[in-house]
């Protein structure tokens, strides 16, 4: 769910309000390959080049993919060769434009002459600098943050106790990171695409993205790890674990509703308060107990034979996390949990994308 082809297929039916299966636009996109592809065959044999230059040419766009041969980008015409470069290709930040270039030796030429006095002038005082702009914080547009909340860690998960050892499956996890200026912002996903996985009801996706603010509302794809060695009974512990910080010593509301087939199914709300840790407030939900509806949810899920047939429930499977003040009922952070089971080695992955409005 939420690759190109189901991207482009949402993105069909919000424009057109016309249905395609990811499958027909997969075919459309091959189609179109192949034509282009064969125009640009004909227009490369066509050109003055010589037979190394054109079979070169032809084995580049032979080892292109379908969508990088549709890609406008990738079949412009392109001039053969680059514009002249210029020592001095245009003004630098905070430096002269090309009327003040600095030229080596301007000084004027030594003279005996003395150098006219100039006439005093009065100058008005300058007004006072203005504050330099400060930086955003490291993990704004790289982490599930908003403007006061920051999510840290989430996981769900299932655990037991033998012999005096605790032994832990994680279903879903999103440890704790260290972002960097140099990594990239999140992606963006159009958040109308969606729309449709939650409830319409009051306090619903639309109405609170409608709300806003918008830079507190994000899209998380997890692929699921199903596979757990821990076998199914009495003794087993289902619970989900989340922290997060804040900016300020308020006391947090967090609602987690569960919806199938875009309808909810069973909410569950949390308080939680502030408490001061390293210069910032943290909010910490621990072992949490996971509702009946889920562990159900959860056991039936493991006992269908395929993978497929897992995906093609979690399809329909969707939870909506909602984080605001208790007090003033502020939007906080809204996060989408979509679903896929990970057929990784490396157990539970996730993707985080920005929700927006284009």
């Amino acid at each position: 769910m939420y690759g190109r082809n189901e991207l482009i297929a949402r993105y069909i039916k919000l424009r057109t309000g016309k249905t395609r299966t990811r499958k027909q636009v997969s075919s459309h996109i091959q189609v179109l390959a192949r034509k282009r592809v064969r125009e640009y065959q004909t227009s490369i044999k066509a050109m003055n080049l010589d037979q190394v230059s054109k079979d070169k040419a032809l084995q580049t766009v032979a080892n292109l993919s379908s969508a990088q041969i549709v890609s406008a980008s990738v079949m412009k015409p392109q001039t053969q060769f680059p514009p002249p470069v210029r020592f001095w290709p245009g003004p630098m930040p905070g430096q002269p434009g090309h009327s003040q270039d600095i030229k080596p030796f301007a000084q004027p030429p030594y003279t005996t002459l003395p150098a006219p006095v100039p006439t005093p002038i009065s100058y008005e005082p300058l007004p006072p600098p203005r504050p330099a702009a400060i930086a955003a914080p490291v993990w704004q547009d790289r982490t599930i943050a908003s403007a006061k909340l920051r999510l840290l860690e989430y996981s769900a998960f299932m655990e037991i106790q033998r012999d005096r050892e605790t032994y832990k499956h994680l279903f879903v996890l999103i440890g704790p990171s260290n972002p960097g200026y140099s990594d990239p912002v999140l992606e963006s996903i159009d958040v109308r695409q969606i729309y449709d996985k939650f409830s319409e009801k009051k306090g619903g996706l639309k109405e609170l993205y409608e709300k806003g603010p918008h830079n507190a509302f994000f899209l998380v794809k997890f692929w699921a790890d199903l596979s757990s060695d821990i076998e199914e009974g009495a003794g087993v512990f289902y619970g989900v674990s989340s922290q997060y910080s804040g900016t300020e010593n308020i006391t947090i509301s967090v609602s987690t509703k569960v919806c199938s087939f875009g309808k909810q199914v069973v909410e569950k709300v949390e308080t939680e308060y502030a408490h001061m840790e390293g210069g910032k407030y943290v909010f910490r939900i621990n072992r949490s107990p996971m509702c009946e509806y889920m562990i159900n949810f959860i056991h039936k899920l493991k006992h269908l034979p395929e993978k497929y047939m897992m995906n093609s429930v979690l399809e329909n499977f969707t939870i909506l996390q909602v984080v605001s003040n208790r007090e003033t009922q502020e939007t906080l952070l809204c996060i989408a949990f979509v679903f896929e089971v990970s057929t990784s080695e490396h157990g539970a992955q996730y993707h985080v994308y920005r929700l927006v409005n284009d």
